[in-house]
């Protein structure tokens, strides 16, 4: 038999459960309910809908008895829902990213002495971090840049050093539960799901020490060297085809960051003299 404290929790929960299931409940509790309380339950859970504007979307999915059609595929990711939805919106910005940047741009738009402006309807910027490069979509971002698909590219010291790091070594995959200290036990270290060598690092640290030797012997002793300076240089000391060797032009703010500094404090203990480093307040390094 229910008691009055049942009926209570049953009434707060009506909100969740299906008409089916609510009119059941409004039959077995009538003899105790009163009618202005059946009343409310029914209102409160078999509410109208309003109607939806014509433009919504509608949910449905890709119907593969038509065929395995990638483009079909990647245009319905939209109407899928969930995060599918998400991918299929940032599909949609970009493609009009492209169609602006198809553009010519206006008669009279900037200036013709700027030679760091996209001579287009838009510039694309491209920002990534260095476990991207670390990652399998480093061929992705190389892909853009190479074919000149973005205008700018935007990283950190990390993602210009794991691109030479990834040249030298191999990147292998891993697991996110791996245990980091048995892993540092074998001279293995992990990005995520990714597993990097510690010989790719010092593959890099040989390539990169005298290099930094010569940046010493080069600064400017009242300045220093730019973060466009050591980048440079770093280009014009490398014999491989990079990610960013292929963008027209980046931006780096942070040169100190990630592995880098490791090697420069390594550098400035065994030759007592630091390798200055001056950012300036706005920098458009062009290498290439």
């Amino acid at each position: 038999m229910l008691k009055k404290n049942d009926i209570f929790l049953t009434k707060s929960t009506l909100c969740f459960a299906s008409p089916c299931m609510i009119t059941k409940v409004v039959v077995v509790v009538a003899e105790i309910m009163s009618d202005g309380d059946i009343s409310n339950a029914r209102e409160a859970v078999l509410k109208p809908s309003c109607e939806l504007p014509e433009d919504t979307l509608k949910i449905r999915g890709y119907d593969f008895n038509q065929g395995v059609d990638l483009q079909a595929v990647m245009d319905s990711f939209i109407t899928t829902g969930f995060q599918a939805s998400s991918l299929g919106l940032a599909i949609q910005e970009i493609n009009q990213m492209i169609e602006k940047r198809l553009e010519p741009m206006e008669e009279g738009e900037g200036k013709e002495t700027d030679e760091y402006r996209s001579k287009a309807g838009c510039t694309i910027f491209l920002g990534y971090t260095s476990n991207l490069i670390s990652s399998g979509i480093r061929e992705s971002i190389r892909y853009l840049a190479e074919h000149k698909m973005v205008d700018v590219i935007v990283t950190t010291a990390g993602g210009i050093e794991e691109d030479f790091i990834k040249c030298m070594g191999n990147t292998y995959l891993g697991d996110f539960n791996l245990s980091g200290k048995e892993l540092r036990l074998k001279a293995i270290n992990r990005i995520g799901n990714l597993l990097v060598p510690n010989d790719n690092y010092c593959k890099f640290e040989d390539w990169l020490m005298p290099i930094l030797d010569q940046m010493l012997l080069e600064q400017n002793e009242q300045v220093g060297l730019s973060n466009k300076e050591i980048v440079c240089l770093l280009h014009a000391a490398q014999s491989y085809e990079m990610t960013v060797q292929s963008s027209k032009l980046f931006f780096n703010r942070a040169a100190t960051n990630d592995y880098f500094p490791d090697l420069l404090n390594c550098q400035s203990f065994m030759n007592k003299k630091i390798i200055k480093i001056y950012i300036p307040v706005f920098q458009s390094p062009r290498c290439l």
